[in-house]
Formats: structure tokens, C-alpha cells, sequence
């Protein structure tokens, strides 16, 4: 049972070191809306989340002021519309139908985000699916709140080069249809290889076809209790060190327990998953980077950089799963850049690399995200760089994603602008060697052999 003592335990945490629910996710199942005619369909998506989703919005207010935690945005997550979409859509045009009347609808219900404009690809694509692939570009230049998700590889299947290639074009042409806001479209865009089924957080939130009908998920973060909680055991050995990680977590998972519970009986929607990951914001002191210094490192990205992530991961998820029956999501420590000022630092002085990042990807929640490289990096490169990406999460059973930003006409040297929780991005320097004649291959990259456990 969760009771008042321990929402009062953590009010210094909210009121002093950043302590959030960072989203309330309802997930909504759009499989009964299905038609053939497209004008139809779009009428039954924008019908089944203004109905499902009407009380969200009010429901996180209510449980913000009743136990004064911030809730900092309220989201939707729908089944991915490539499958939705498939009876419908003919061309991309009516893809890009569908994602208006998204948008429309969490316009409607007053949601800062909806994820699902997704295809999951990761062994083959049908026409439908690359028909919303290839749509995203428009769709995310025509609407404002809509978040795009491809699950290009998994370690059962292995990776699908041919949607591989075929994203970094779309990476390109998304950048370029929204280069008057330094390529926001591609914020709003991830690619991923094991894509969880339940993740509360965007832009990679979509509601897998096991899930429910509809289901409340809740992504808790709190990098600056973490932090402060450290500071308390400076020179202390590893063992407390990871003790007080895990302790901390602990408390930040209830917090988000209590506000799932509540959600769930309120709206009358079933309750799913916590994720608690510890995801920064660009506000002073929220940061992963800063914990990654607070553990004796000078900057984030030297040497150390990637065993002290690999800790904090495995102690944030360690202190979660006691706090909750129902840990999951990408639950771990997120590594983006532009949303973390220690991040934004640390690349704009040259100590962490794209490469470095990439090897911390091997132990961290997610992957390479919000990394704003050159505009005129080719799309055969940011191919290349997912296909890394997705090549360590097939071979480590692990998620890993891209969320790259080439920022059109910025080189080296100049930051993207996103603001909000989004941030700002320095441009990190690409590897110029190609890759064009590897990336060209078509086909897939077989599942490792210990995927084979049948």
C-alpha cells in the first residue's frame, strides 16, 4: 500500500531538486476503427480518442493539486497507424489524412503529445508501411503534436537494411520540410530496434497490439534528487554509492505508483506500467550528466563515462522494480543532448563524441538521441549511424533508438534551438568517410545466434 508519509518524504525532492511525473500516457487502442474508406477512419480515430482520452487532461490537474507532485505533461499513445491505415490508404496523402485528424484530436483533448504514427518493419515491410514511412516528412511538417516511431530491427528478427536506408531519406526530407524551425520535424521522429510495446515517453510511444483497449502509463523522472542524494556520499565506495542510487530510485518509482493508481481509478482505465527513467530536462541541475560527474567524473564523455552509466542504469532499474509489480517501459537513464544541460556542456567542449555516446548506448535506456549533426550530412551516413544503433540492440537484447537532428544550414560549431524540454543542440561533428556502398546492399541483417532460445 501507498500511503500519505511517503507523498510528504518527497516534497523536498519536488520543491528543491526537480522531482517530476513527467508524463501521464494514455494508451488507446484504435483497432476497432478501422475502414476502407479513409474520410471514415479519420472521423472514427479523432471519435475514439476524443471520447477515451476527455478527462485526461483534467484528471493529471486534479492529482497535481491533491498531492502537489507536478505532472508535467499529459499524453496519448495509439496502436500504430500503419496498421490502422493499411485498409485506407492508397498513397501517402492519405497517411498524411490520418495524422491531421490526430493531431486535431489531442488538440481536442488538450494533450502536449500523441505518439503512433509508427510501423513496426523490423523483418519486412508491407505497402502500407511504406507508405507511412515515406508520409512522415509531410505529416510532421502538417501537424503539431504528433510523434513518429519505426522499429527497424529486433534480436529476433535482426535489422531491415532496406527500412534502414530508406529512414535515413526520410530523416533528410523531414529535416529539410521543417529547416525554418532548425529541423523540429526531427524531434518529433525515432527510429528504434526493440521497441517496447508500453513506453510512456515520445517521441516513441505507441500502443502495442497486446495492450489493452486502453491503459494508463505513467514515466517518472527525477536526475536531480539522484544527484543530490549522491552528493551526500562523496568518497564513499561503490557499494554505498550504488546503494543510495537504488534507495533514491526507490522513492522517486512510488511517487509515480501513487499518481498511476490514482489515474487509473479516476479515468476508469486500466493501470499498466511505470517507467521510471531518469530523463533531464535543460534545467539547472536536472541533468544525467551532472550524476555522471557526481560519481568522480571530471566531464561527461571521459574516460569512465560509460562504466558509470552502465551503474546507474543497473541501480536505477534495481531501486524501480522493488517500488512497483509493474516496472517497464525503457526504465534506466536517458543520454540526450540537447534535453541536458551537463549533455549540451560536455559536447559543446569536445568531451563527448557521437562514437562516445554510441558506446554508452551499450548500457544506457535508449540511444543516440537529440544529437544535432550537419545539414549537409548525407542521408547513406545517417543510415550508417542508425544502423550501429541497431546493430547493439539486436546483439544485446536490449532498445536502442536514433533521434538525430541534421540541422539544415548549420555546420560545426553552430546549436540548433528547440526550447522547452526540448532544448538546444551544438552540431557534433560527423565521421565524413562513406558508407553509401554498404548502406546500398538490400536485404536484412540475420538475427544473431542467440536470439535462436526456442
Amino acid at each position: 500500500m501507498i500511503n500519505i508519509s511517503e507523498v510528504v518524504e518527497t516534497n523536498k525532492m519536488i520543491e528543491k531538486e526537480n522531482l517530476d511525473v513527467r508524463t501521464i500516457t494514455l494508451g488507446i487502442s484504435l483497432l476497432d476503427c478501422i475502414d476502407t474508406d479513409v474520410d471514415r477512419l479519420c472521423d472514427k480515430i479523432y471519435t475514439k480518442i476524443a471520447t477515451v482520452a476527455k478527462d485526461l487532461v483534467k484528471t493529471g490537474q486534479e492529482i497535481e493539486k491533491k498531492y502537489a507532485i507536478p505532472i508535467v505533461n499529459k499524453r496519448i499513445s495509439v496502436t500504430p497507424i500503419a496498421l490502422i491505415g493499411a485498409a485506407a490508404c492508397k498513397e501517402t496523402g492519405d497517411f498524411v489524412k490520418i495524422a491531421r485528424a490526430l493531431d486535431d484530436a489531442a488538440k481536442k483533448v488538450g494533450v502536449n503529445f500523441l505518439g503512433g504514427y509508427s510501423a513496426l518493419v523490423s523483418k519486412g515491410m508491407t505497402h502500407a508501411d511504406e507508405l507511412l514511412i515515406r508520409s512522415i516528412p509531410e505529416a510532421l511538417k502538417t501537424t503539431d503534436r504528433v510523434c513518429s516511431s519505426i522499429n527497424l530491427g529486433s534480436t529476433k528478427t535482426g535489422i531491415n537494411m532496406d527500412a534502414v536506408r530508406l529512414m535515413g531519406q526520410m530523416v533528410k526530407e523531414t529535416a529539410e520540410l521543417t529547416k525554418e524551425n532548425d529541423s523540429l520535424g526531427c524531434a518529433k521522429l525515432v527510429v528504434f530496434c526493440n521497441a517496447p510495446d508500453d513506453n510512456p515517453f515520445m517521441a516513441g510511444a505507441f500502443h502495442g497490439v497486446t495492450e489493452a483497449d486502453a491503459v494508463i502509463n505513467v514515466g517518472v523522472s527525477g536526475p536531480g534528487v539522484v544527484k543530490t542524494a549522491l552528493e551526500s556520499v562523496r568518497g564513499e565506495n561503490f557499494e554505498v554509492l550504488c546503494e543510495t542510487i537504488k534507495k533514491t530510485a526507490f522513492k522517486i518509482t512510488r511517487v509515480g505508483q501513487l499518481v498511476a493508481k490514482e489515474a487509473s481509478e479516476m479515468l476508469g482505465v486500466p493501470f499498466g506500467i511505470i517507467d521510471l527513467s531518469l530523463a533531464p530536462t535543460p534545467a539547472i541541475g536536472d541533468s544525467v550528466a551532472d550524476i555522471l560527474c557526481e560519481c568522480g567524473l571530471e566531464m561527461a564523455g571521459a574516460p569512465g563515462t560509460t562504466a558509470a552509466l552502465a551503474m546507474l542504469n543497473d541501480q536505477v532499474k534495481k531501486g524501480g522494480i522493488m517500488a512497483s509489480s509493474y516496472v517497464g517501459g525503457l526504465s534506466g537513464a536517458f543520454i540526450p543532448v540537447s534535453e541536458d544541460q551537463g549533455m549540451i556542456n560536455a559536447a559543446a567542449a569536445g568531451a563527448l563524441t557521437i562514437e562516445k555516446l554510441e558506446a554508452m548506448t551499450c548500457v544506457c535506456s535508449v540511444g543516440l538521441d537529440m544529437i544535432a549533426i550537419p545539414g549537409d550530412t548525407s542521408a547513406s551516413t545517417i543510415s550508417g549511424i542508425i544502423a550501429d544503433e541497431m546493430a547493439i540492440g539486436m546483439v544485446n537484447q536490449k532498445t536502442t533508438a536514433v533521434r538525430i537532428i541534421p540541422a539544415v544550414g548549420k555546420k560545426v560549431g553552430d546549436s540548433v534551438e528547440f526550447g522547452g524540454l526540448l532544448g538546444r543542440a551544438p552540431v557534433m561533428p560527423v565521421n565524413s568517410y562513406s558508407c553509401e556502398a554498404f548502406i546500398s546492399r538490400k536485404g536484412r541483417i540475420p538475427a544473431p545466434v542467440h536470439s535462436f532460445k526456442n
